[in-house]
């Protein structure tokens, strides 16, 4: 029996607060902006279409004490970011993107978990998400990850299915 090869080390991640128009914030965001708008449009996506989703949902709410931005980094290079929204009844996820070339390092569950322990330490009872049908990879992510279905909620026009997961203290 041949011995098995030793697992690499998971790459090095940190996540910590960031304004949401920090300069290191605002190169993630355009990248994920400029995915979503891909993926929604059904010709070519311009700057203009990009400057406008940004400008449409800007996440000015993204700070305390109304919500957090998260940016992860590896070796102080932005890799992905996530938003928590504070409110009354719940908290609710935004803006979960991973560049693609972090992506199947393992970054985004730590990154939601970063997002749910932060909802947790607000006492949050359940995290909430609104995402479109076209993003089946965020879809399954989040089945994944024990969100499941829940009926329409909130006024996101490009939301098209949501999810929940209760927050249960650690």
């Amino acid at each position: 029996m041949s011995p098995q090869p030793p697992t690499p080390p998971k790459p090095s991640f940190t996540i910590t607060p960031a304004a949401v128009d920090a300069a290191d914030a605002v190169p993630v965001l355009r990248a994920y902006f400029t995915e979503l708008c891909r993926r929604y449009y059904s010709r070519p996506i311009t700057d203009e279409d990009v400057d406008a989703a940004m400008a449409d949902e800007p996440g000015a709410d993204l700070r305390p004490p109304t919500g957090v931005f998260l940016l992860a980094r590896q070796s102080g290079v932005v890799a992905g970011c996530v938003g928590v929204r504070l409110l009354d009844a719940y908290a609710e996820l935004t803006k979960m993107f991973v560049l693609p070339e972090f992506r199947g390092t393992g970054l985004a569950p730590r990154l939601l978990t970063a997002a749910e322990d932060h909802a947790r330490a607000h006492r949050s009872p359940e995290m909430r998400l609104g995402t479109r049908l076209d993003l089946v990879e965020a879809r399954s992510f989040y089945a994944r990850s024990g969100y499941r279905d829940i009926d329409r909620y909130g006024d996101d026009p490009y939301a098209e299915c949501w999810f929940a997961k209760p927050l249960v203290a650690a």
